[in-house]
């Protein structure tokens, strides 16, 4: 049984924030695995359209988007370590609800039913998750690291992601999908196993909680700005596959590998700059970055340019998060760290859940490829208001 740390006391950050890392990296794996499959087997298997497409790959972040507010509450007052497990456990269920929708595709409205189901509660999952091991790190290791808490665990987040779709996209055609489905309900159990030891936070009970509208209002800039730069992040996860195959560029497991890998090693080699130079210089600068690979897609003729543009976007999408993070955090009070944090991440799960649909529709009307003016436009007018709230 773990124990739980004194209030106060910290410990060693890699002892801390490993077997979080290494949880979180289980979960998203399982995220990655679903958006590399998804979107050809509601497109190809059960015949649904593009603007179909992007509701089920939204409908997680939006799942994610309406439990924030009780993921930070349980988080606040029944304890971080609760919260991060709930979410995995419903990361289990939520791959079982998965295969279903495999073993019954030759119904294709009982198939869409389940899949839709399964997105709702891999939703939930995510957010009990993170909003859970963000808070455990930080309590563990001391507020002085939270932007190296959450690079770190944004690399386990997105590396996850970037691993997982080119594994499902393998699986599906060596095999086929339930082999990548079955993945997901068995991958949760590493994710429970690396931190059952681990000890918990302590919790304030007796702290007055500040209401979730008024930490809303307060991180509002810098959550804003967030959603904004995710939308281009939204693109890539939604359509890049299906644009691939539109330019007969072959699978997309490249680009969600380069996107991955440049966000990765971006978070690895740069993780203290949010906390040495500043939330504001470093998200600016991340933005801009962003904006160019968005372009770059958008105005690719060839599949090296795309790929490129993919890397570009990793590479800058990949320090907004603890930079804006950092400023956002700033602004509430310790005890109420899990419910800013559920917060702050919700501004993520608006904009991915609204990516997919948005960016359905625009490929309805024009393709796939000018789906990525429009991830632009979104850095763009994310940069814009970071002006404006640059503290």
């Amino acid at each position: 049984m773990s124990t739980t740390l004194e209030k106060g006391q910290t410990i060693n950050f890699y002892q801390a924030t490993t077997p979080i890392i290494i949880s979180v990296f289980g979960v998203y794996l399982t995220i990655g695995i679903a958006l590399g499959v998804l979107p050809r087997f509601v497109q190809n298997s059960l015949g649904f359209d593009s603007i179909m497409v992007g509701l089920v790959i939204g409908l997680q972040s939006l799942s994610t988007l309406l439990t924030r507010a009780y993921s930070g509450k349980i988080t606040d007052t029944k304890g971080a370590k609760k919260s991060k497990m709930s979410g995995v456990i419903l990361a289990v269920i939520a791959g079982i609800v998965y295969v279903l929708a495999v073993v019954f595709q030759a119904h294709p409205l009982l198939a869409l039913v389940f899949l839709l189901i399964a997105r709702i509660i891999h939703g939930v999952g995510e957010s009990f998750l993170v909003t859970g091991a963000l808070t455990w790190g930080i309590g563990l290791v001391g507020h002085s690291n939270s932007g190296k808490v959450m690079t770190w665990n944004g690399i386990a987040m997105y590396a996850g992601i970037a691993i997982g779709a080119p594994i499902s996209i393998w699986l599906s055609k060596e095999y086929n999908i339930l082999p990548a489905f079955m993945l997901i309900a068995l991958l949760p159990l590493v994710s429970w196993l690396s931190t059952a030891r681990l000890p918990s936070i302590p919790v304030d009970k007796d702290h007055v909680r500040t209401p979730f509208y008024k930490v809303i209002g307060a991180i509002s800039g810098q959550g804003l700005s967030l959603a904004f730069s995710s939308m281009a992040f939204g693109c890539i996860a939604s359509f890049i596959a299906l644009f691939f195959t539109q330019k007969n560029w072959g699978d997309a497991s490249l680009a969600f590998m380069i996107f991955g890998a440049c966000y990765v090693l971006t978070r690895i080699l740069f993780a203290s700059f949010p906390d040495k130079y500043g939330g504001f210089k470093i998200a600016l600068i991340s933005l801009i970055i962003e904006v160019a690979g968005q372009m770059l897609i958008w105005t690719s003729p060839s599949k090296t340019l795309a790929l490129l543009g993919c890397g570009l976007t990793g590479v800058g999408f990949s320090l907004v998060f603890p930079a804006l993070g950092v400023l956002a955090i700033q602004k509430v009070k310790p005890q109420m760290r899990g419910t800013a944090l559920g917060a702050y991440v919700a501004f993520v799960d608006l904009s991915l859940g609204l990516a997919g649909p948005i960016a359905g529709l625009i490929a309805g009307w024009f393709d796939y490829q000018t789906v990525y003016l429009f991830g632009g436009i979104s850095c763009v007018l994310s940069m814009i208001i970071l002006l404006f709230n640059k503290k």
